[in-house]
This record gives structure tokens, sequence and C-alpha cells, in this order.
């Protein structure tokens, strides 16, 4: 079967966002002055074969531990849904 993995991967909650606190200025500069706590991360989509849900979701799992977040900084999420 065919199954499409987002892995939405975020800085840890507890360890400063540099980027997130670029963000949260320049948007407060533009007016958006509501707006606060700013995170950023990366959202990363890819489309895999796999025999069940269960199996594309250990993969993403597998991929996420190995490669696509730091767990040391960051946590990650996966969504799997098939095709």
């Amino acid at each position: 079967m065919k199954f499409s993995v987002e892995i939405e991967v975020m800085p840890r909650k507890e360890l400063l966002d540099p980027q997130g606190k670029a963000v949260t200025t320049g948007l407060h500069s533009i007016g958006f002055n509501g707006i606060d706590n700013v995170r950023v991360g990366k959202c990363i989509m890819y489309e895999t074969n796999a025999a069940s849900e269960s199996e594309a979701h250990a993969q993403a799992e597998e991929a996420s531990k190995k490669l696509l977040a730091n767990l040391v900084m960051e946590s990650y999420t996966i969504r799997v849904k098939a095709l």
C-alpha cells in the first residue's frame, strides 16, 4: 500500500528558540503585537510503500530518530495516511 507521511519537528519547549524569537520580533515590528511565543520548526513530507500503516509509522519513527530530528533539542510528531 502507498502512504503519505508527515513528520513535524519542533524545538523542545524547555529550550530557547532563537529563530522563533526573531520571527516574534519581526511580527511585532510590522504591527502584529498580539502574537507571542512563536516556535519555528520543520515539516518533512514523503510518500512510501509499506505493508501497513503501522509499518509506515515505524519506518518514519526510525528515520526521525536516526536522521530527521536532533532528539537532544527537538521533538517530533508523525502522521501517516493511506493514499
